[in-house]
């Protein structure tokens, strides 16, 4: 695993606390004596920094996470596993989380999950598709993932390349899947009758972490690249593929979403901005948060097209209105420290996700009331980094921590 050391700045992003502050003449040199500690020193500094290990696990976490590494190719032997966790549990400990606050209200669900066939593979965002599946990225995993809700079957396809890590998904008019693979700088194309994947390589080398994509409704794909600073369109018919840096600097093109005038938007991680950009000229125009501490993670546009998006930094769902600039935040349920993470708009309402929450839960926010409801998601659900909806109107949901994919089925919504 040592070869892939590049892949590491990436995957730090998942990590949920910082790391404490041990000196590190030697690799490991000052870690807390015990069992376990020298098979966690020698995997994890094969791969990476030894500082990179991260507090903010429990016992079920920790285990999901040498199952990720395994996928990586970290030598980590079964038999080594329970002191490993034991030592991780009790030198990096989960660190505090909010209690989930459940608010009742008007509507009742049910939820329902899945747990993938592969240990570790980090699905990270899901895919409703027309046929009625939902499909997977299995980004640790090098797969893609379908499932049959009604039946409970499964199906995962490896990919082309070795360590792509699939991280974003559409489904074009042909029901072919389109994903980014998040580690090598492509785009790609899955066949699901074929199995065969063909592979789109971005064309800049500073292209770097492609992230979420979309389709436009004249059958462009736009996506962004976070690491890169960038955002892309792909034309299907040519193969041709034009980036675009955003104007400001860091600022991390994240989740995307279209509005009824067939305008991309998309928001900015690094910085308290959300943008657009031009089909034509490709021209960024950006819309500034007045909270200059906002972090828009995932956006979500409603049939009015305003838009909305989760400051997943200071725990808020956000409202702007592009037509005049006009931002109004709400305080999500579970407060500054919930995570609000994947969002979309189904059925009237917001849906989104608090991913620090503990239990992590599913909230709905009606526009027009401006009333909140939430849920606990079954068995912790972490962590929803996106959200998906059905035909008929369901949110679907990708559970990275917990490597499972679900179904928010709403049985009554109010009257209108």
């Amino acid at each position: 695993m040592a070869a892939h050391k590049s892949l590491w700045p990436i995957l730090a992003c998942w990590a949920l606390s910082s790391a404490p502050a041990f000196a590190q003449q030697q690799p490991g040199a000052d870690f807390p004596p015990g069992p376990g500690k020298d098979t966690v020193v020698a995997v994890c500094n094969g791969c990476h920094s030894i500082s990179r290990l991260k507090a903010g696990y429990d016992a079920a976490g920790w285990n999901m996470i040498q199952h990720m590494m395994q996928n990586m190719g970290a030598p980590v032997v079964a038999e080594e596993w329970p002191d490993v966790t034991a030592y991780l549990m009790k030198n990096f400990p989960e660190r505090p989380r909010p209690p989930a606050a459940e608010l009742p209200g008007p509507v009742q669900v049910d939820i329902k999950l899945w747990d993938l066939p592969t240990l570790g593979s980090r699905p990270h965002d899901p895919l409703a598709t027309r046929d009625g599946a939902i499909w997977w990225s299995g980004q640790l995993a090098n797969k893609l993932g379908r499932l049959d809700p009604k039946t409970g079957a499964m199906r995962e396809y490896f990919l082309k390349s070795p360590h792509t890590a699939p991280h974003g998904l559409v489904e074009d008019k042909d029901g072919n899947i389109w994903f980014t693979g998040n580690f090598l700088g492509l785009i790609g194309k899955l066949d699901p009758k074929t199995g065969i994947t063909t592979e789109y390589p971005l064309p800049d080398p500073k292209a770097k972490d492609p992230h979420t994509l979309i389709f436009d409704r004249d059958g462009i794909l736009w996506f962004t690249v976070q690491a890169g600073n960038m955002v892309g369109r792909l034309d299907p018919k040519t193969g041709e593929i034009k980036l675009v840096t955003s104007p400001t600097r860091n600022s991390r093109p994240y989740g995307m979403a279209l509005n009824s005038k067939n305008i991309v938007h998309f928001v900015e991680f690094g910085a308290n901005k959300v943008a657009t950009i031009d089909a034509k000229t490709m021209a960024i125009k950006e819309y500034e948060l007045p909270n200059k501490d906002a972090r828009p993670r995932r956006i979500a546009i409603g049939p009015d097209d305003i838009v909305w998006y989760t400051d997943y930094a200071r725990g808020f769902l956000g409202r702007l209105d592009t037509t005049t600039g006009k931002v109004t935040e709400y305080p999500s349920p579970s407060g500054p420290q919930s995570a609000p993470y994947g969002i979309v708009f189904t059925q009237g309402a917001l849906w989104y996700n608090e991913s620090f929450a503990k239990p992590n839960t599913i909230v709905r926010f009606d526009p027009k009331t401006e009333k909140f409801q939430t849920w606990a998601i079954p068995g912790g659900g972490d962590i929803v980094r996106n959200m998906s909806v059905t035909p008929d109107g369901n949110p679907v949901t990708a559970n990275s921590l917990m490597n499972q994919v679900g179904l928010v089925e709403i049985k009554s919504p109010p009257s209108r």
